[in-house]
C-alpha cells in the first residue's frame, strides 16, 4: 500500500549534534522533499540520565542554520504530538502492557550487581533464551511474587522476549535483504520503572508507528537494532505499516580506521559540530562550522556527497539540485572518509559565488572587532571582491584585505631587500608628481599613464611597480595595483607613497 512519505530525524539531547547526525538529517530532508513528503523532528529523551541542558535548543538551532526545514516537531507542532518522548509516558505504558499481556515481554528484577555477577560467571553472558530461566524475572516467578515485589516498590525492567534460532530479514533500501539470526540478540530492555520511561527500542517503534513514519533513515550501525525493530513490529501486529529501513554508511576518520570522532577534529583542526558548543558541566568549548566561517550551503553540499553521489561528476549543487537528484540507489554501502580539506574547498567555491555585498556584510563584524570605522558598504564590497579569490573563510578576508583599511607602518623585509634600491625614493617622488597630474584616477587610465612614464624614462618596470606596491600594501603581493589605487583614491595613494619614501630604508643584501 502506497503511503505519503513521512520521515523522522530523532536525535537525543545528550550533547551537541554531531556532523554525522547532521548528514542523517540532511538525507531525511532530501528524501522527503524529493517525494513531496513531511519531515518530523522527534526528540528522543528517554535516557534521562544522559540529558544535557541546552542540547535540544542546540539541535533546533543547528538545523535552522543549515536550512533543513522541519514540518512537524516540538517547536513546529503537528497532529501527532507530543514530539518529545518524555511527554509520551502514558502512550508507552499502554504499549508495554500490550506486550506483557501478549507474552512478548516479561518483567525482570535483576539488580545491576546480580547482572554483573552473571557476567563474571558466564563468558560472553547475554540475557536471552539460554539464561533467562536462571534469572529473577516473571518467567521464573509466580504472579503473586511479581505483584508483591512491584507493590513493595522494587525497581524492575520490562524485557522483550526473543525466540532463538529464527532468521529475521531486514529489508534495507541500501543494503538489500539482510538476514540475522535471532540467537545473536539479547532480550533487550524496553521499559524501566526507575524513571517510568521506555528505552530507545520501544519508544522508537511506537512513535514511528503512531506518527505514520514511512521510511526510517538512520546514520547508525544497524545491528542489533534493526532486526529487533522488525520483531517488535511483528509482536505489535503492525507489519502492514512497517516503515522502509535505510541505514546510511558511517562517516570515517580522515586517516586511519574507525568512525569519525570529536578527537579526530581536535587532532586535525576541524569542527565536528555544526555550531560552537559549550559544555555546561566542564565549560569546554568545541568549535562549530558556523563560527569557523563555513557557509551553511557549503556544509550541506559537502555532507551530501559523503556517502552519496548524483550519478555524474557534478560537485557543486544547490539544495534544490540536491533534492532533485537525490536517491538511495546512489548511496554507498561502505563508510565515507571525512575529507575535511574537501570541506574547505567547498567553502572556498561558495564564497567565490557569493554576492560581494553579502560577503561585505559578513566581513563587517570582523572590521568592527578590529576597530575599523568610516568605510562605506560599497568600499568594503569592492575591497572584498578583489581578494575573495584567495580566501576559504570569511575570517581570511582580514589577512588579505587589511591594507585597504589600515595603511602599512611595517614593510616586508624580504621585498625591501629585493626591490628597494638607492634611487627608489627619488623615482617614487617623481611618481607622486605623475599621479597628482592624473585627472581620471580609475584603474585603466592610471595604469596607462604610469606605465608609459616608467617606459619613457627607462626605469626598471619590476622594481618601480613593486616598490610602489610595497608602499601602498606593505608587501609585494595583492590584487591588481591600479584597482587598489582606484578604490583607495588619489589622496590616500599619495599619502602612503610619502610615508614609504620617508620610512623604508634599504636592507643590505
Amino acid at each position: 500500500m502506497d503511503r505519503k512519505v513521512r520521515v523522522r530525524f530523532a536525535p537525543s539531547p545528550t550533547g551537541p549534534l554531531h556532523i554525522g547526525g547532521v548528514r542523517t538529517a540532511l538525507y531525511n530532508y532530501l528524501f522527503a522533499r524529493k517525494n513531496g513528503g513531511d519531515m518530523i523532528l522527534r526528540i528522543e529523551d528517554t535516557d534521562s540520565g544522559r540529558f544535557v541542558p541546552g542540547a535540544e535548543d542546540y539541535i533546533n538551532e543547528s538545523l535552522a542554520w543549515l536550512g533543513i526545514k522541519i514540518d512537524e516537531g516540538v517547536r513546529e507542532g503537528g497532529n501527532y504530538g507530543p514530539y518529545k518522548q518524555s511527554e509520551r509516558r502514558e502512550i508507552y505504558r499502554t504499549h508495554v502492557k500490550q506486550l506483557l499481556d501478549s507474552g512478548n515481554a516479561y518483567i525482570a528484577f535483576d539488580t545491576p550487581e546480580e547482572l554483573e555477577a552473571k557476567r563474571a560467571e558466564i563468558a560472553n553472558f547475554q540475557y536471552d533464551a539460554s539464561t533467562r530461566s536462571s534469572m529473577r524475572n516473571s518467567l521464573t516467578m509466580t504472579d503473586s511474587e511479581v505483584k508483591s515485589l512491584i507493590d513493595n516498590g522494587e525497581k524492575y525492567v520490562v524485557r522483550f522476549k526473543i525466540e532463538p534460532n529464527r532468521d529475521v530479514i531486514v529489508n534495507d533500501l541500501i543494503r538489500g535483504a539482510v538476514t540475522i539470526n535471532s540467537s545473536i540478540l539479547d532480550d533487550k530492555v524496553l521499559y524501566k520503572s526507575a524513571d517510568d520511561l521506555p528505552t530507545y527500542h520501544l519508544a522508537n517503534i511506537v512513535d514511528d508507528h503512531l506518527m505514520l513514519v514511512s521510511h526510517v533513515i538512520r546514520g547508525e550501525e544497524w545491528l542489533p537494532s534493526a532486526p529487533l525493530h522488525v520483531l517488535l513490529y511483528e509482536a505489535f501486529g503492525w507489519t502492514d505499516t512497517m516503515p522502509a529501513f535505510v541505514h546510511l554508511p558511517l562517516l570515517l576518520k580522515p586517516d586511519g580506521k574507525g568512525k569519525l570522532s570529536k578527537r579526530d577534529g581536535d587532532r586535525l583542526g576541524f569542527p565536528v559540530f555544526p555550531l560552537e558548543w559549550k559544555d555546561p558541566k566542564s565549560g569546554d568549548i568545541s568549535s562549530g562550522y558556523r563560527e569557523s566561517g563555513y557557509l551553511p550551503e557549503a556544509v550541506i553540499n559537502f555532507l551530501a556527497l559523503l556517502g552519496w553521489n548524483p550519478g555524474n561528476d557534478q560537485e557543486i549543487m544547490s539544495i534544490d539540485e540536491l533534492i532533485d537528484m537525490f536517491s538511495f540507489e546512489h548511496c554507498s554501502r561502505s563508510g565515507a572518509k571525512f575529507d575535511f580539506e574537501k570541506g574547505k574547498w567547498f567553502n572556498h567555491k561558495y564564497l567565490q559565488e557569493k554576492d560581494d555585498n553579502a560577503l561585505a556584510e559578513l566581513f563587517m563584524p570582523i572590521l568592527k572587532d578590529k576597530g575599523i570605522e568610516g568605510f562605506s558598504s560599497d568600499y568594503i564590497a569592492k575591497a572584498v571582491d578583489m581578494v575573495k579569490g584567495r580566501i576559504s573563510f570569511i575570517k581570511d578576508l582580514w589577512e588579505q584585505a587589511a591594507f585597504f583599511f589600515v595603511a602599512p607602518t611595517e614593510f616586508s623585509e624580504k621585498d625591501i631587500k629585493k626591490r628597494w634600491k638607492e634611487d627608489t625614493p627619488a623615482i617614487l617622488n617623481e611618481l607622486i608628481t605623475i599621479i597628482q597630474q592624473i585627472d581620471d584616477f580609475t584603474s585603466k587610465p592610471s595604469e596607462d599613464i604610469v606605465l608609459k612614464w616608467i617606459t619613457d624614462n627607462g626605469y626598471h618596470m619590476g622594481n618601480v611597480m613593486n616598490a610602489f606596491r610595497l608602499t601602498v600594501v606593505g608587501e609585494c603581493k595583492g590584487p591588481h595595483m591600479f584597482d587598489i589605487t582606484e578604490l583607495m583614491g588619489k589622496e590616500e595613494t599619495i599619502k602612503r607613497l610619502r610615508y614609504g619614501i620617508e620610512n623604508i630604508k634599504p636592507v643590505n643584501a
